[in-house]
């Protein structure tokens, strides 16, 4: 999931090039990116997206935005859009632990009374001080939490903190991965306001890849291409992750532990980390 479009739920005339392009993922918004009288029609027009066999069918993630879990449209979102094809809610807004057991509660029951057989994961926004500060602890709060998606926006802003301070932005990417890698969850990045610059774009989504992150969230086409391409590990690195596992297969038949592989000493985390790589490019041990 190196990249993931927002896709407003009040355009479905957006739809079919979302699911055509080439993002890994697709985040179908009901909240911030539709108007208060929207509300209803955005989740009808999501609810057909998801009955359509082209949704399934395009291969990628499917995720809904909902609306934060004390507003009046959190139920009826869960109820119309939790149906057989999504993969992940995403929660905005959740602060305490109770939120996202609530929100875990909610979703099941919805997905019950709506046949679901597959499991729907939670995606839960971290754009709060309190929500920063917990991130672990929301993380690993309900089984059905798959990952913490960054929101430097709503995080900074508020407090007077520039979107755009690197010492701040890359400190907090930091405390996020760390939380999310001590609940066993992946860590998602945040959105980036200035289309137009691709090459700030570029910047952060390359500091996130190399700080652990997952992918990077989109709200323009264009962002996607480097998104996917950040997020790509590079020939070399498929190179090295290549070598070191093959060198792993050689060592544990020796019954040795740690071993050189470029000049480097490889044990188990660096193993791990291999496998990764090779996972992301395409290859390697699932």
């Amino acid at each position: 999931m190196r990249s993931k479009l927002f896709v407003p739920g009040s355009r479905p005339e957006l739809f079919a090039k979302a699911l055509a392009g080439p993002a890994d993922a697709l985040s179908f918004d009901l909240e911030d990116a539709v108007a208060a009288g929207r509300k209803a029609e955005a989740r009808a027009n999501v609810a057909g997206l998801l009955a359509d066999p082209a949704a399934r069918a395009s291969g990628k993630t499917l995720i809904v935005r909902v609306n934060a879990l004390d507003s009046s449209e959190f139920h009826a979102d869960l109820a119309a859009v939790v149906r057989p094809g999504l993969h992940m809610v995403n929660l905005p807004k959740a602060q305490r632990v109770e939120d996202v057991a609530a929100a875990a509660a909610a979703i099941a029951q919805a997905a019950y009374a709506n046949g679901v057989r597959e499991p729907v994961g939670l995606l839960l926004n971290i754009e709060a001080p309190a929500a920063l500060r917990r991130a672990a602890s929301l993380a690993a709060a309900h089984p059905s939490v798959a990952g913490l998606q960054l929101g430097l926006g709503d995080l900074f802003e508020p407090a007077g903190i520039a979107r755009r301070e690197p010492a701040a932005v890359q400190q907090v990417m930091f405390s996020l991965a760390l939380a999310a890698a001590e609940a066993g969850v992946f860590a998602y990045d945040s959105a980036f306001a200035d289309i137009a610059d691709a090459a700030g774009f570029q910047a952060e989504a390359e500091l996130a890849r190399r700080l652990g992150f997952l992918g990077k969230s989109c709200i323009h086409p264009s962002q996607v291409p480097l998104a996917n391409g950040a997020f790509r590990p590079s020939e070399a690195e498929v190179a090295h992750a290549a070598r070191v596992v093959e060198a792993a297969r050689d060592a544990d038949a020796r019954g040795v532990a740690a071993f050189v592989v470029d000049g480097r000493m490889i044990d188990g985390p660096f193993l791990r980390r291999a496998e990764a790589v090779l996972r992301a490019a395409g290859g390697g041990p699932r």
